[in-house]
């Protein structure tokens, strides 16, 4: 009995690899299709009456003074974006391991793995010129 696959170069697993990532694209295509209807259901389903009041901004209660602009400390973007950069750097490193040692993924999650250490490497090395990285 024939496949109804052609034959790939990379071996029996390569067709199941791509298939879990067809089945992930697809649950993000309906995820975005459901928040889009729920989006367009209640454009269409909400009364709008904008009045003055309604249309004003509304901070605790108080009517805003002042301007809106407000200083904020860059500083705090910067230590989230160092966690970032560790704390997927962890996530993906120990299923990385366990799926390079399964028979048929070694060359390609090798070459994946280095591909995401890279761009890690680039937001290490932007956090470093910044300035980010010193004990101040």
């Amino acid at each position: 009995m024939l496949s109804a696959l052609p034959a790939v170069a990379g071996g029996p697993n390569v067709p199941d690899y791509f298939h879990g990532y067809t089945v992930v694209g697809l649950v993000a295509v309906v995820g975005v299709l459901f928040v889009a209807f729920a989006f367009l259901a209640g454009r269409l389903l909400r009364p709008s009456v904008p009045t003055p009041e309604k249309l004003m901004v509304y901070e605790c209660g108080v009517d805003p003074v002042g301007e809106g602009w407000a200083h904020t400390q860059v500083r705090y973007y910067l230590y989230a974006f160092l966690y970032v950069i560790f704390a997927v750097d962890a996530v993906f490193l120990f299923p990385w391991a366990t799926v390079f040692a399964a028979d048929g993924f070694g060359a390609a999650t090798l070459v994946e793995m280095f591909v995401f250490l890279g761009f890690l490497s680039v937001g290490l090395l932007y956090a470093w010129r910044k300035g980010v990285l010193t004990w101040i």
